[in-house]
């Protein structure tokens, strides 16, 4: 039996969830300090993966979700408030995509009766 054949480096680029940045990098990204990544970490908006060394290892999404708490708390919204909004947010957003899933007519449900 052929060694399972590792992802291809390019098919991770596309994956929002695969943890490419270390701290450092993912502040500068998202004009925020390694101070804030860790505050936000805290109050568990985000919880970043761990490299084989222990450092902190942050994907685009988690990013986008910091990003997003860091102008709340631009705004003098609490580093703790800021994240419980981010998470209110999120799950609205998920529950109007689930309704509207709900709502789309299926091919099963089709306008016709059976003869």
């Amino acid at each position: 039996m052929p060694p399972e054949t590792p992802p291809n480096a390019a098919d991770r680029f596309d994956d929002d969830d695969y943890p490419a940045y270390t701290m450092g990098r993912a502040a500068e990204m998202i004009g925020a300090t390694p101070g804030f990544l860790r505050a936000v970490g805290e109050a568990r908006l985000i919880t970043p993966l761990r490299s084989e060394g222990g450092h902190r290892r942050y994907s685009r999404y988690q990013l986008r979700i910091a990003a997003r708490a860091r102008e709340l708390v631009d705004g003098g919204t609490p580093v703790d408030a800021a994240c419980r909004i981010v998470i209110l947010e999120d799950q609205l957003e998920e529950a109007l995509r689930i309704n509207e899933e709900l709502r789309r007519p299926t091919a099963d449900s089709g306008g016709a009766a059976a003869s």
